[in-house]
């Protein structure tokens, strides 16, 4: 997966295409993401100590990652993640600008 946790992406496909949010977490093994803003599900809460009350929280839900797309940081357009090699390191560049992400 080419695209990380703290990363801005636009969803591209689905019920959210079109909003642009930050990456809370990434789930490699699974190939989905958690987006912030994007795929929300409400969850009731029961209270936890006694003279709390119960509430309705909203959590986000994982969508495809495939159904996302990284903003470049320099160009700050909508791209596809290249990669290349320097010395021993491995650098993420985006395919428009050819600029380090």
């Amino acid at each position: 997966m080419k695209i990380k946790k703290g990363d801005t992406v636009l969803i591209i496909a689905g019920k959210y295409r079109g909003k642009i949010g930050k990456i809370l977490r990434a789930l490699p093994q699974e190939k989905k993401i958690l987006v912030e803003g994007v795929n929300l599900a409400k969850k009731h809460q029961r209270p936890r100590k006694e003279r709390e009350k119960g509430q309705v929280i909203e959590l986000p839900k994982p969508i495809d990652a495939s159904n996302a797309k990284l903003i470049c940081t320099k160009c700050g357009k909508p791209t596809k993640v290249g990669s290349r090699v320097e010395g021993k390191t491995k650098k993420r560049i985006c395919k428009k600008c050819q600029q380090e992400i």
